[in-house]
């Protein structure tokens, strides 16, 4: 009795802030997503499927989120990996921490100062100016889903990196040179070896890039211009702009759909790869 006691005491803080803070808004979410359109803006409560029927007229900025949020993660992986395994399998423990704080210093500076950053680089004077001084022609960078790619991609990069070093780090190393020993040459003992028992962290880091790109409003409106929308920056122009909470609502509670698909499949592989490190683990 105690115990459960105990056990309630500490998640009670934790249990009411998810309630307040997460189910509430959501359930008010969903209320208004069958609401319909009041003529001085917020919504009227009914129950009508209008607002998801016009779910194509947003159609553009779910194409380049479900476009650019799964290449932005994709690009992500293959520049994280390399650098993840680096730091956990080659670099030495006197600079490794050091090299830990230095993948992670671009969240030390605002991501609004880092998208100005990168405005400049990509715009007219930056690196444009250098490719045409290189007798390459004039070439528009900014503005475009190539700038709004190389936000995302280096903004949430350490987020990617972190989960995969973990991963890498807590790697038994007595495995690979059981691998060695046995004759395996070191691209099929990373294949065999490595590679699966890391798995659970590229599976962790994906899923959180993923799920943060897919709302991601900031760089897209800075690096994009206003040409490159995402769901996030639709969700901004319907509920602070056009104030058009249902329409709104609608195209929030799709986001969060999409979300729960990423999650379930997310645990589901999770449970998978469970199965695979210990399969691996009895090698």
């Amino acid at each position: 009795m105690q115990r459960r006691l105990a056990t309630g005491l500490l998640l009670a803080p934790a249990g009411v802030w998810f309630a307040v803070m997460l189910v509430l808004p959501l359930c008010f979410v969903l209320v208004a997503s069958f609401g319909e359109r009041e003529a001085a803006g917020g919504f009227v409560p009914a129950f009508t499927f209008e607002q998801y029927l016009n779910l194509p007229a947003r159609g553009t900025a779910f194409v380049n989120t479900l476009i650019l949020a799964p290449l932005g993660t994709a690009l992500a992986l293959l520049i994280a990996y390399p650098l993840a395994f680096y730091l956990a399998m080659r670099s030495s423990e006197k600079w490794r921490t050091t090299l830990l704080i230095l993948v992670i210093v671009p969240f030390w500076t605002s991501i609004l100062i880092r998208s100005y950053a990168w405005i400049f680089i990509l715009g007219g004077q930056g690196l444009p100016a250098v490719i045409d001084w290189l007798g390459f022609g004039p070439i528009r960078l900014i503005n475009t889903p190539f700038a709004v790619l190389t936000g995302i991609v280096y903004g949430y990069l350490p987020l990617m990196v972190l989960p995969i070093y973990v991963s890498l780090e807590r790697l038994d190393k007595r495995l690979l040179e059981a691998s060695a020993d046995l004759g395996a040459p070191p691209l099929r003992g990373f294949l065999q070896v490595t590679l699966p028992l890391s798995l659970p962290g590229v599976a962790t880091g994906c899923m959180l890039v993923f799920i943060l790109l897919m709302g991601e409003f900031l760089i897209p409106a800075m690096l994009g211009g206003g040409k490159v929308f995402f769901i996030g920056n639709a969700l901004v122009d319907l509920f602070l702009q056009s104030r058009n909470w249902a329409f709104g609502s609608a195209v929030a509670v799709s986001l969060v759909l999409i979300m729960l698909v990423t999650v379930t499949a997310y645990m589901a592989l999770m449970r998978r790869l469970g199965g695979t490190r210990d399969d691996v683990a009895m090698m």
